[in-house]
């Protein structure tokens, strides 16, 4: 904390991480690396959520050197668990009174006061009741994908078995169509695997990234798969998901609201269990239908796409609510910080996809640290924050700290 007073100003940041694949580095991911491509800070945290943890303790130090007088108290706070289990910090505003208002760093610019509610949609495809191949039959043998529930896979493989030089040509060229792909393909014997890339984002904003699960189920859409439980997996993605985002092929889900978007819905993990084959769906969804809508909604969709094709286990839908905060105090102040320091005179609140611990302080909005129109790479397997960025962001968490502090 800085300052004294009884009326406070909180600073919401989170130093925990997504995990990573340190294969996909050039060096490891938890070092900060300033050297594999000058000018920027590559590391996992960089934006998401250690690099602002870092800019707003240089802000309070700034403040603090040229010794500026201050009416409020400034507090930082840093959660442990944001990216997993937000029931300890749930806990602690129980018994802990927060500040009156707070920012946090751990979105985008110009101010975020609208945020999309998370969810999944997970079933089985299970090894009881998959179809049995008839001797020498082209199918479905592996489908595997996706790191975990937040990023937009990257990676994904498939086993064709008994794949004709037909149904390889037919594949090979369904995925040279695409955009943003790249396959490989391995003959082995008469198998064929199928290899996909696409590229890593945040679940939040799956138009950042290529969602390889997606991709490499529409380019084996090139004939009727026996449902057998991997070929059950290809054949659920392409027909209630297909290579959309928004879920406008899962039943009557798909919708949308003017300020905070459409609902995004999308594969990003395919798990291997003992019972069968698991399809994590990430939602976020806007205000505009009750989570009872929504469920009935996707349930009915399952219940449709189980009657035609075979009936899939654990099946667990789980939908929170939206949120959005009207008027905060704090949101001129941040606007017009914004719109000094950046050029960018017509500022206006946003919303996201994702979701931050903002909801949990009372009036608290997000204030950076990502620029509007530029690809935010949290979560990704090249997460960075260039040095230009972390100046412009130590400027205005400043500026912004002494306005709301004085």
């Amino acid at each position: 904390g800085l300052g004294k007073g009884s009326e406070r100003v909180g600073i919401v940041t989170h130093g925990d991480v997504q995990p990573v694949d340190p294969s996909k580095w050039k060096k490891s991911p938890f070092v900060l690396d300033r050297t594999s491509e000058p000018g920027k800070l590559i590391a996992r945290g960089a934006e998401d959520d250690k690099g602002p943890i870092a800019t707003a303790l240089y802000a309070m130090k700034a403040i603090r050197d040229r010794q500026i007088p201050l009416n409020k108290r400034i507090e930082l706070y840093v959660y442990m668990g944001e990216e997993s289990d937000w029931g300890p910090l749930t806990e602690f505003l129980k018994t802990h009174v927060p500040p009156q208002m707070s920012i946090t760093l751990d979105a985008e610019y110009p101010v975020v006061t609208a945020e999309k509610g998370g969810g999944t949609v997970a079933v089985t495809i299970p090894k009881a009741g998959a179809a049995t191949p008839a001797a020498g039959e082209a199918y479905i043998a592996e489908f595997r994908g996706g790191s975990f529930n937040t990023q937009i896979p990257e990676d994904a493989e498939a086993l064709v078995a008994n794949a004709t030089p037909d149904i390889e040509q037919r594949v090979r060229a369904r995925g040279a169509a695409q955009e943003g792909m790249r396959y490989t393909f391995e003959r082995q014997g008469a198998n064929l695997k199928v290899v996909a890339k696409g590229v890593s984002a945040h679940s939040s904003k799956p138009q950042e990234g290529v969602n390889a699960v997606s991709m490499l189920a529409d380019a084996l859409a090139v004939r009727s798969w026996p449902n057998t439980v991997a070929g059950g997996v290809v054949n659920y993605l392409n027909d209630l998901v297909g290579t959309g985002y928004y879920g406008e092929k899962f039943g009557k889900i798909a919708y949308r609201d003017s300020f905070m978007g459409p609902m995004t819905f999308k594969p990003t993990v395919i798990r291997q269990l003992d019972e069968g084959i698991e399809i994590a769906i990430n939602v976020r969804r806007p205000r505009g239908k009750s989570s009872e809508q929504l469920t009935s909604e996707i349930n009915a969709a399952l219940a449709d796409w189980q009657a035609r094709r075979l009936p899939l286990a654990n099946v667990k839908v789980g939908v929170r609510d939206p949120w959005i905060l009207e008027n905060a105090p704090q949101v001129p102040t941040l606007l017009s910080t914004f719109a000094y320091f950046t050029g960018m005179k017509d500022a206006r609140p946003v919303a996201i996809g994702g979701g931050t611990n903002s909801r949990l302080f009372p009036n608290a909005v997000s204030f950076g640290p990502s620029m509007p129109g530029q690809k935010y790479t949290g979560h990704s397997e090249h997460e960075f924050i260039t040095t230009k960025q972390l100046l412009l962001n130590l400027q205005m968490y400043t500026a912004v700290l002494v306005e709301l502090a004085k």
